[in-house]
């Protein structure tokens, strides 16, 4: 039984995602650089064509201007490379005028023939120390464009960051031509929460401790509530999965062996949202942790060491891992976005010891469970997956 209403609560199955490491943020030893997996289009392509062939339904790709590679050119090219994975691209709101976006964002979804997903981010630009309240506010309007540029036949938009009149909108028509591409949104201020309420489909999660989790989304549905809407929810963490607890505890001692906490702050500092307040609350989850690092059962903080954002992981045996997953579910959670560390060998992983496990699905549209290398169920023209 969900703990708030749930978009998708009809689903037994749900959406699980990998991440492709285009920010820079691969590793063998946690905090120490390794050429070889530096966020370059070979790596990062390569992860996401492993996450298909695992089975994943979705894979984030996030951006960052200090580090990493442009977060749309990479999905426009990978685009040709794949058949059944979603992609999340992430889109920072005002990086790109908005109309130039809703027809970049169209172009994309026809390439992928449906296959998009957006996650909307509102951080700074390079250069850029905006309040938040302007940051959020400049996020809203370009949400609301994008969706007249692709329902309605013109934009005429009012408002305090952008104006527009009379503008038609046939170059940016995305191929869903059910509303255009699921949101996905993650943020933790009053100005986040009511952006996502009143405009978004799914909002994202870091890890904490379950407790806390059920209070942001009780707190994000009475939000939505107010504007008559009702959201799914997701989790970003990263996995470290193995046959035994043993293992697994094992390799995450392995994966911070050679961390300089010094460098790691570093890591963190140099992250746009390295001031953010979800930030903050990945700072206090280690802060609550015991000496080991875990903060809950199996729910283990040292990724944060070197980390802005997601910095915890689940570390466990498969059987436990799938009964963390549940747990979730239970909650009411429908969106899943894995990853590890080194990113390829940690999907196959995951791949190997879960996923088998798992009824998966591509939000809101739910796909039985079918053995690997059988194609998904066709899709009819304009149908998101």
């Amino acid at each position: 039984m969900t703990t708030v209403p749930v978009k998708s609560a009809d689903l037994s199955a749900s959406e699980v995602s990998w991440f492709s490491a285009l920010c820079s943020d691969d590793y063998q030893f946690l905090g120490v650089p390794d050429g070889d997996l530096r966020s370059s289009w070979a790596h990062c392509r390569d992860i996401l064509l492993e996450a298909e062939a695992q089975g994943f339904r979705n894979i984030l790709c996030p951006s960052s201007y200090q580090v990493g590679q442009d977060t749309l050119s990479f999905v426009a090219g990978c685009a040709p490379l794949t058949s059944k994975i979603n992609m999340l691209a992430a889109i920072r709101c005002g990086e790109m005028q908005p109309i130039m976006l809703a027809r970049t964002v169209a172009t994309l979804d026809h390439m992928l023939e449906g296959r998009l997903t957006l996650n909307v981010i509102s951080s700074d630009f390079p250069g850029e120390v905006a309040e938040s309240s302007y940051r959020y506010k400049r996020s809203k309007e370009v949400v609301e464009i994008l969706k007249q540029a692709w329902t309605q036949d013109e934009i005429t938009y009012d408002g305090e960051v952008y104006q527009f009149r009379n503008v038609p909108t046939e170059p940016a028509k995305p191929y869903q031509q059910n509303g255009g591409p699921l949101l996905y949104f993650g943020g933790y201020s009053p100005s986040a929460l009511d952006l996502c309420a009143q405009h978004c489909d799914v909002y994202l999660m870091w890890p904490e401790p379950q407790e806390q989790i059920a209070q942001r989304m009780k707190d994000v549905a009475e939000r939505a509530t107010s504007y008559g809407r009702t959201l799914d929810y997701g989790l970003r963490v990263h996995m470290i999965v193995r046959d035994t607890e043993a293992e697994a505890q094992e390799y995450a001692k392995h994966l911070v062996s050679k961390l300089d906490d010094d460098y790691g702050k570093l890591i963190r500092d140099r992250a746009h949202d390295s001031i953010s307040l979800g930030v903050a609350h990945q700072a206090k989850a280690r802060e609550l942790a015991d000496k080991y690092g875990y903060v809950e059962p199996h729910l283990w903080t040292g990724i944060g060491r070197a980390r802005s954002g997601c910095g915890a992981a689940l570390v466990g045996s498969a059987d436990q891992v799938l009964s963390k997953i549940e747990s979730y579910k239970k909650m009411g959670i429908r969106a899943f976005i894995f990853s590890g560390y080194p990113h390829l060998d940690e999907c196959r992983h995951f791949g190997k010891l879960v996923m088998p496990e798992l009824e998966t699905c591509s939000l809101p549209h739910v796909y039985d469970r079918v053995p690997s290398g059988t194609p998904p169920t066709p899709l009819g023209t304009g149908e998101r997956r």
